[in-house]
């Protein structure tokens, strides 16, 4: 199964700034066929720095994020089901973000790319999916961030689902402000930087690729590679390599405007618009999202009514389990 990408765009978006982006652009795949009545579909959400190849194979022959859940015959069965995977606003690939052009000045939005927020993130996949034709969701599914974008789904349209299943994630975002700032302090180290306008420069892969191999090792990729890899050397070898290839396609400030928006995002305050059934999926061995969460996520989850589910899963992957 091939993912390919195509383009939803829409014109005068507004955010929950009351700012309005002249051009919106979502990139994603679809899986699987749409029911005439438009209520079969999932909708699967990606992680922090991921893209919308949530299944079968991406352009360059690397599996997709999720490709051992989504496909024919497979839990998320696309024999049976339409699963929509988009990547998100604020994302690097091929979605509206701040390297997109920004139609006044005719260059990139950069630095000046207008902040959002988890609200804008799940509208503007609504938007979307109002244009496939998909009535009603089945769920909205997703790791990491996407689960976050999972949270915002259900508080944001209550009616519009039946299940959320939110996995290495929280209800509300990590670090704060405080993680956005010395995020940008740290992207401005790059002797590229400009101030975030970097884009004739050329580029900030020197902070990126050491931003991502600090990431990649938080995330558990070295219990990952340790199977196949053994020596230590020629392990920190390949992540290195494996970073250096994405800081060439992410975004610096893309990162920065996600990581804005995470910081301001706080679903747990609407829980009682919850009413899809909740599965809520945590790893033994997360260092950025722990299992001691469970506890409190799960309490307030109960307090609002919810019907949830909380499963913990046996693994030494951390959070990419």
């Amino acid at each position: 199964m091939q993912s390919e990408t195509r383009l939803f765009r829409t014109r005068d978006f507004r955010l929950a700034s009351g700012t309005v982006l002249p051009e919106l652009q979502l990139a994603y795949a679809t899986y699987g066929k749409l029911a005439p009545d438009g209520c079969n579909a999932v909708l699967a959400t990606h992680g922090f720095t991921s893209d919308h190849h949530a299944a079968g194979m991406r352009p360059n022959g690397t599996p997709g994020w999720w490709s051992g859940l989504i496909g024919p015959g497979t839990p998320i069965d696309t024999d049976r089901l339409y699963v929509v995977a988009s990547n998100m606003l604020g994302s690097s690939y091929g979605s509206t973000a701040p390297k997109s052009t920004n139609p006044k000045p005719g260059r990139p939005y950069g630095p000046e790319f207008p902040a959002i927020t988890l609200t804008d993130i799940v509208g503007a996949q609504k938007a979307m999916l109002d244009h496939l034709g998909v009535k009603h969701l089945v769920a909205v599914a997703g790791p990491s961030y996407g689960g976050f974008q999972g949270f915002q789904w259900a508080v944001s349209y209550p009616d519009f689902m039946d299940g959320i299943v939110a996995a290495v994630t929280a209800p509300k975002g990590l670090g704060g402000s405080d993680a956005a700032d010395k995020l940008q302090a740290r992207l401005a180290t790059d002797p590229n930087w400009n101030g975030g306008h970097y884009y004739d420069k050329g580029g900030i892969g020197q902070v990126m690729t050491a931003i991502r191999a600090e990431t990649l090792k938080l995330y558990g990729v070295e219990a990952d590679l340790a199977a196949t890899i053994p020596d230590p050397v020629k392990r920190e070898q390949a992540i290195q390599r494996m970073a250096a290839e994405w800081a060439t396609e992410f975004d610096g400030n893309g990162m920065l405007a996600l990581r804005r928006a995470m910081a301001h995002f706080d679903a747990s305050r609407d829980f009682r618009r919850i009413k899809a059934r909740f599965l809520y999926v945590l790893s033994r061995t997360d260092k950025l999202v722990p299992p001691s969460l469970a506890p409190e996520v799960m309490g307030a989850l109960k307090v609002a009514g919810v019907d949830a589910t909380y499963f913990e899963l046996d693994s030494e992957l951390g959070h990419m389990a």
